[in-house]
């Protein structure tokens, strides 16, 4: 089932001050704004890879400083910049990282890795037993997006995961990742500066500014907002 996130006036100094936001079960929403608006770090104090200075963060109406963080990410996907695959693993053995994990028996999680990778156009038989070094930056990004995606996760964090590619690939890849998003029902967390790209894949855009939310709009009505970042990040975008 997806999870819920919330921030309660969440600060962390001097990055952030007093964030509030709730993302329902199953929504996808973009934090856009310009770089050092901070927007990863909110991202990390959601993975708990950071703690708050002020206020709390939950999942699913649990505070994360009561919850098994290790427990909580293995029950998360998370996709950066770069794929952030293990180079001394092959494409198999990064996408059953979670999986093994989890205890999966060796079939369901070989049956579920070669799904996920032939939708994402990486066959099993011909790239199931590549190390990362041998993939083009495209093809290691759609194996990390499997390796994210593997395990249902019920939690789905994104860190300007396409931006490092080529536009064409980056299309290609934007519009799978929306299909298997639409497919699996994951909660999204999409962090990116590319406002195209945010309502492309996302349903509801955050906008920040200087460490604070100052928009949150349903994507349809971003190009309506008279927002001062919102409107120079629209004026600067290249919309379909």
């Amino acid at each position: 089932m997806p999870s819920t996130v919330e921030l309660r006036g969440v600060s962390f100094a001097p990055v952030l001050s007093e964030l509030s936001l709730r993302v329902g079960a199953g929504e996808a929403v973009a934090f856009i704004g310009r770089s050092g608006a901070g927007k990863t770090t909110a991202l990390r104090l959601i993975n708990g890879l950071l703690k708050p200075t002020g206020g709390d963060v939950l999942i699913d109406n649990v505070s994360l400083a009561d919850s098994d963080l290790i427990a909580l990410r293995r029950r998360s996907g998370y996709i950066i910049q770069g794929s952030g695959l293990f180079p001394h693993r092959t494409v198999y053995e990064n996408v059953a990282t979670i999986p093994r994990l989890l205890g999966w028996p060796a079939a369901r999680t070989r049956d579920a890795a070669a799904i996920l990778l032939k939708k994402l156009g990486m066959p099993l038989e011909r790239f199931g037993d590549l190390y990362p070094a041998r993939l083009s930056g495209g093809e290691q990004q759609r194996a990390g997006i499997a390796r994210a995606l593997v395990a249902e996760p019920a939690l789905l964090l994104c860190d300007e995961p396409f931006s490092a590619l080529d536009p064409i690939v980056r299309r290609e890849l934007q519009d799978a990742f929306r299909e298997l998003r639409e497919e699996r029902g994951a909660t999204i967390v999409f962090v990116t500066h590319d406002l195209a790209e945010a309502l492309r894949v996302c349903e509801r855009v955050v906008a920040f500014d200087a460490g604070r939310i100052v928009a949150d709009l349903p994507s349809r009505d971003v190009t309506k907002s008279n927002v001062p970042i919102v409107r120079q990040l629209v004026e600067s975008a290249v919309l379909p």
